[in-house]
């Protein structure tokens, strides 16, 4: 792998985590590590659970166009008229929207600081490589590659590389890889374990008979020969979770940016 560049072609963020991306050209490290705006707002329930695609199926259906700069949401629901929201203004009146689509409800909570990913050990940007995305849509006869990426929700792709060239950033366990992102370092973790969401359309939350079936049994078959396998307790897995130390905050990543993968570091 040492006569690649890999580089970053695409950068999605996620305002209101479950709900569309955002793609841009740059984003922003907060302080924990992660991109400035992903994941910052949530939907939650009564009892404060996420309301997302593992939990309800509605959520595929949902469309939502952001603009970053006038902090508002544009909300498409099936049979309801299009309207745009402030996330602070209005936020009220797009609860009571959600509210009335869900059945029950619905509450906007936010998290400057972090966010909400799944992983809060590892809240960096999930990265995954292009040639990875086409590597799995030629698995499935139904699935484009642009289907494949809007299920699996990963912030930063790579291209330059071939498929499944992210999973050199992780080691053993109790181990890290240390690279960078044009002048921002990164900590690589583990690959991430999936959800029953990347099994569903993306737009309808119509689920694919035999998916994960089908994936665990082509993982297995495509895994590099170099991979550390000891993260694979199971083959479900894709994309690669990170951290980003404090020190990162205030800088960019954008588009174009190359990645220098450096060394393996044990957790101290």
């Amino acid at each position: 792998m040492n006569n690649i560049v890999p580089y970053v072609s695409k950068l999605f963020i996620y305002p209101i985590k479950a709900l569309d991306r955002v793609e841009v050209d740059c984003a922003t490290i907060l302080k924990s590590g992660a991109l400035q705006y992903d994941r910052e707002f949530a939907m939650v329930d009564n009892l404060g659970n996420f309301v997302n695609g593992k939990r309800n199926q509605h959520v595929h259906a949902i469309r939502s166009r952001f603009n970053l700069d006038a902090n508002t949401v544009c909300l498409s629901l099936p049979k309801v008229c299009e309207a745009t929201f402030h996330l602070q203004n209005e936020r009220a009146i797009l609860e009571n929207r959600l509210s009335e689509y869900f059945g029950f409800p619905i509450y906007i909570t936010q998290n400057l600081d972090m966010g909400f990913p799944d992983d809060t050990v590892s809240p960096g940007p999930t990265i995954i490589s292009t040639a990875t995305l086409e590597a799995i849509a030629s698995w499935y006869p139904e699935l484009d590659v642009e289907e494949v990426r809007l299920r699996f929700r990963s912030n930063i792709e790579i291209s330059g590389v071939p498929a499944f060239w992210e999973d050199c950033l992780f080691a053993e366990p109790e181990q890290t890889v240390d690279f960078q992102i044009g002048n921002v370092k990164f900590i690589g973790v583990n690959p991430c374990q999936r959800c029953v969401v990347v099994t569903r359309n993306s737009q309808t939350g119509e689920q694919l008979p035999n998916f994960q079936k089908t994936f665990v049994a082509k993982r297995r078959q495509t895994l590099p020969q170099w991979v550390n396998k000891s993260h694979f307790n199971h083959f479900y897995r894709l994309a690669v979770n990170t951290r980003v130390p404090s020190s990162e905050e205030g800088k960019t990543i954008s588009i174009g940016d190359v990645v220098y993968v450096k060394s393996y570091t044990v957790f101290s």
